[in-house]
């Protein structure tokens, strides 16, 4: 079959060359529509429930709506698992589905369905639940920040809401559009206490009366003059001044003007967020790509469309502010480089070993014949050019050629036997054939099963094992295909060669030869070097992801509870002044109101550090980082965390529990245990501080004796000081836009106890009742935020490691912590963030590994037709891993995902030596030598191909090994682990290799005589 596929080719050349003609024409047209983003494209089904209840407890919210939602959504089917943060006034629940039991719709419908049916069970006095399918995106993909000189800071907002996000919402491939900073437009009714007190009214009231006002319905129909006319109801003020003007009823006979009781001005709403840039404030947005949507592409598109706006507008100006596209753009040119610095050093070293330029042509056309139509493949599949799919393309360079390589030496050395071209292309391409498919074939079944690995995992890597797979698919193709047939035409005839060894193959026959006498203590060595491979291996440190400069820091700021946005803003500014004035510092952005888990409080602030490229400085991130934690450790009472790239920390796990109390108790006890070990640097408990609190304890038999409610005391308050919730805010009417009204107290009386002291409320017989007869006032403390897991509590504590240790290290050292080993009955340890993902990584890894073994042995077993000559071959894979820990020990590299992919991507290379070698001296076996003859045959003639196709992969990977351009730390440790194995392995397969062969088929030849009389009898 082998013979007759080449065979066939080379006698009909026109349907191997049209084929791939008309690949590479559909693989170039795929590659100029393939979407550029930095990760894959992942849709996972998750659907949050936002529930807002102004003014309330995180210890509120959590029993009296949270729960609810949790218990509401706990029974449905495929859940993966429930998270809840809860903050001030705000609860979100995130519930996440098994990936491929349910669809991202179907998810939204059933948790809509879920919420609807306890709606009435939720407090009245929330917001509408908002329940909205999550997209895994990115992080933005651009931030602008937008200026004027004639627009207020509400204008400027306002037109960044009507006219530039419904502009850029157009575009393709924009999704989601996010203010940041700026403020809401609001007509501020703040109303004299004493007045009211005089008045015997409450804000409440006010705000009801305003509420049955401030009305513009349609309603009705009626037939006038023969023409249908709608009927319209109106009562709305028109201008501020008419609103001043309304009356509010204070009995059946008397009335007073809105005005009399404070003041009304159109202002915006109370600030509780800002953006800066450099310390000044902006108004800006930021652009998230839609799912699949190419970044580059996003960005270059909205760029344009802020230009028109900017043409038309002269006033505006916009000012891009922060960008995540230039890196995910600097990715992929790196990539693309050293996919064509790899494939130029591959085909430099072939044609140092063939000294033949047409033969070099021939081995060289296989990579873009391979690379182009996996473009066109993985566009099918809705892939995108990503870190992980670029990465595959990159690392796989030099395993495109191999096949080309190993066929065309092979057709050289038939050629200077003396044969014409094509009488040598079909020789060759028959007696190489099974070598070739074993050695694809091995490839592809190691890296299908990466393809398909399980959970969220899976979809990462989803591409990078199927983009490999494919693109060693054609190389296949190109190999069995057009190389004899350019070899055939192309290639030339020469007179034969002599016969002559050079020193390097008889210095390796006698080697071999001696190794083969002693061929038990030659396998013996081999296994002892495996062993201490291991355990050097074993000793090194492990990680999830290399850190990699990116040209962007994120600080992390949080100030102690009870802080005002204004002492946010106070420490803000003194750290972008701070910041700003490191030479390597291009600009400091911050956001203040939010923290990056999404918490929304004042006393939370992100700072985005962008820094000149790497390229542009003579230092790294990470020394800039140092230097700048240094300076900003003197700002007092501020807790500053610089985050990696993923936005956490080196290590990060969570501490869970049904009692709150005993998991802060048992949260506690392991940060201060952590504190005493100079191996973490800064542990932290997230999200569990207390904040300051007035408490009004009712008095509830007085009041029930008043005739007052508790239900209506917590109104009042809650609409005196910070007004109603916004679903049941009156309206104000200004053209196309509806102005909310927000009635609450003068701010001075907000702040003044003894004011707030006398308001009053209603009671059921009308008369109003001062607050401090039905209250007790006092100051306390409650929790600043929740957080929940799967209905249980959670702490999050994040540390970072000391120098030179990985947060592999660092688990390790905390799980044997006296305070982890010993924890409370009921309350747990869990990893999470990056911690968490680098176990599900490795396992998931572990398992596509196995699996991939075993399909490499079914596929050989296949091949070869025999059960004991894979399992010599797949002695090869073992004495990789030598190299792997030399060159990870050499270059102090720890062992991370990048390794981990390496080390997978051995397991499918580092066997075609043993596949050559043993390919042909079962074929010389086969023609009448003996199985020693053969051997060291098989040796001689292959050592050139083996060395030949080995440092041609090696080559390949070289640029990927040097970690230049953006993303090299990424690639580098994976080439490296690659690099390291695939040498080491190479120099051990010539020599181990050829004596495990001998023993296993000694043995194989035992077996068969004690079978035989058996295997006899049973065929007579």
């Amino acid at each position: 079959m082998n013979a007759n596929i080449s065979a066939w080719a080379i006698r009909n050349p026109l349907p191997s060359v049209l084929l791939f003609v008309i690949l590479t024409v559909a693989g170039l047209y795929s590659f100029s529509r393939l979407p550029i983003t930095y990760f894959p494209t992942i849709v996972t089904p998750l659907v949050n429930v936002t529930i807002e209840q102004p003014g309330a407890t995180p210890t509120e919210l959590e029993t009296e709506v949270t729960r609810r939602v949790e218990d509401a959504v706990a029974p449905l089917t495929g859940i993966e698992k429930i998270t809840s943060t809860i903050g001030q006034g705000r609860s979100v629940t995130s519930v996440e589905f098994e990936l491929g039991v349910v669809s991202p719709d179907r998810a939204m419908v059933d948790v809509r369905d879920a919420v609807t049916k306890i709606r009435s069970d939720l407090p009245a006095t929330i917001d509408e639940p908002i329940v909205e399918r999550i997209e895994q995106e990115a992080q933005s993909v651009v931030t602008y920040a937008v200026g004027s000189t004639n627009m207020t800071v509400s204008e400027l907002s306002w037109y960044v809401e009507d006219e530039v996000i419904r502009n850029l919402q157009g575009l393709p491939g924009v999704g989601r559009i996010e203010r940041v900073g700026g403020a809401d437009r609001e007509i501020h009714v703040e109303l004299d206490p004493d007045r009211l007190q005089a008045l015997s009214l409450s804000a409440n009231a006010v705000n009801e009366s305003l509420l049955r006002t401030q009305i513009e319905n349609s309603g009705g129909r009626s037939d006038l003059s023969g023409r249908e006319q709608a009927l319209t109801t109106v009562a709305a003020a028109k201008t501020v001044s008419d609103l001043a003007d309304q009356s509010i009823a204070l009995s059946p006979h008397a009335a007073v003007r809105l005005g009399d009781l404070g003041s009304v001005q159109d202002t915006v709403a109370e600030a509780r967020s800002f953006a800066t840039l450099g310390g000044a404030d902006v108004v800006g947005f930021a652009v998230y790509p839609s799912q699949g949507a190419s970044e580059i592409s996003v960005a270059n598109a909205v760029s344009e469309a802020l230009t028109q706006m900017g043409a038309r507008n002269t006033d505006v100006r916009f000012s891009l502010v922060d960008d995540n596209f230039t890196y995910t753009a600097g990715n992929y040119s790196s990539a693309m480089s050293t996919l064509l610095e790899g494939a130029a050093l591959s085909v430099i070293i072939v044609f140092l070993f063939l000294r033949d330029w047409r033969a070099t042509i021939v081995a060289a056309v296989a990579l873009p014949l391979s690379i182009i139509p996996t473009f066109f493949a993985i566009d099918l599949m809705g892939f995108s050019l990503n870190i992980l799919s670029l990465l595959a393309i990159t690392l796989v360079t030099g395993i495109l050629i191999d096949d080309a390589i190993v066929e065309i030496e092979n057709v050289v050395r038939h050629r200077d036997m003396g044969k014409n071209a094509y009488r040598a292309a079909l020789d060759a391409s028959d007696e190489i054939g099974l070598a070739v498919i074993a050695i694809s074939a091995t490839i592809i079944a190691v890296f299908v099963p990466v393809g398909f690995m399980s959970g969220e995992v899976g979809l990462y890597f989803r591409e990078f094992g199927l983009t490999v797979a494919i693109a060693v698919f054609f190389s296949l193709l190109v190999a069995r295909l057009i190389t004899p047939v350019m070899a055939a035409y192309f290639m030339t005839g020469s007179p034969p060669a002599e016969e002559k060894k050079g020193r390097f193959i008889l210095a390796y026959e006698r080697l071999l030869r001696l190794s083969l006498r002693w061929r038990w203590v030659t396998v013996g060595l081999a296994g002892g070097s495996f062993a201490l491979a291991l355990l050097a291996l074993m000793s090194l440190p492990t990680g999830f992801l290399p850190e990699e400069d990116t040209g962007r820091l994120t600080l992390s700021v949080e100030l102690p509870p009870g802080s005002t946005l204004e002492d946010t803003r106070a420490v803000s500014d003194e750290i972008a002044d701070r910041v700003g004035a490191f030479q390597e510092v291009e600009g400091v952005f911050t956001r203040a109101g939010s923290s990056t888990a999404g918490l929304e409080d004042v006393r939370y602030a992100v700072v985005l550090i962008d820094l000149l490229h790497k390229s542009r400085r003579d230092r790294s991130s990470f020394a800039i980082e140092a230097d700048i934690e240094k300076n900003l450790s003197s700002i007092p009472d501020v807790k500053l965390r610089f985050l990696n790239t993923r936005g956490g920390r080196d290590l990060s796990f969570a501490v869970l529990g049904t009692d709150g109390q005993v998991v802060l108790d048992a949260a506690n006890a392991i940060v201060e245990e952590l504190s005493a070990d100079r191996a973490f640097v800064a542990p932290g408990i997230d999200n569990t501080a207390m904040r300051p609190e007035l408490r009004m304890q009712v008095q509830t038999d007085k009041a029930s004796m008043l005739g007052v409610s508790p239900a209506m005391i917590a109104q009042m308050i809650r609409v005196s000081t910070i007004g109603d919730v916004d679903s049941r805010l009156p309206s104000f009417t200004d053209g196309a836009r509806q102005i909310p009204v927000r009635v609450v107290i003068d701010r001075n009386a907000r702040d003044d106890l003894p004011t707030l002291e006398m308001l009053t409320v209603p009671s059921d017989d009308g008369t109003h009742v001062p607050l401090s007869a039905v209250v007790d006032i006092s100051f306390d403390e409650t929790m600043s935020a929740i957080e929940r897991f799967d209905r249980e509590r959670r702490i999050e504590i994040g540390v970072d490691m000391a120098d030179g240790l990985t947060s592999g290290q660092g688990m390790e050292r905390l799980l044997r912590l006296e305070s982890v080993r010993n924890l409370p009955e009921g309350v747990r340890v869990q990893a999470t963030g990056d911690s968490d993902t680098e176990s599900e990584v490795f396992e998931s890894f572990a398992v596509a590994m196995g699996s991939g073994i075993m399909l490499v042995l079914v596929v050989l077993i296949l091949l070869f037709g025999s059960v004991l000559a894979p399992w010599t071959i797949l002695a090869s894979l073992p004495l990789s891993i030598g190299g792997v820990a030399a060159g990870l020990w050499l270059s102090g590299s720890a062992i991370s995902l990048p390794v981990v992919i390496g080390i997978l991507m051995l397991m499918g290379i580092v066997t075609k030596n043993a596949i050559m070698l043993l390919d042909f001296a079962i074929e010389r076996e086969a023609h009448g030598l003996s199985r020693l003859d053969a051997v060291i045959e098989a040796c001689s003639e292959r050592v050139r191909p083996i060395i030949m196709t080995t440092l041609a992969m090696t080559g390949g990977m070289v640029p990927s090994a040097l970690g230049l351009g953006d993303g090299g730390e990424f690639r580098s440790p994976m080439a490296i682990a690659v690099i390291g194995g695939l040498l080491v392995s190479t120099l051990l397969s010539l020599i181990v290799i050829p004596s495990l062969h001998l023993i296993v088929s000694g043995f194989g030849d035992r077996i068969a005589r004690i079978f035989k009389p058996f295997l006899q009898s049973a065929e007579s």
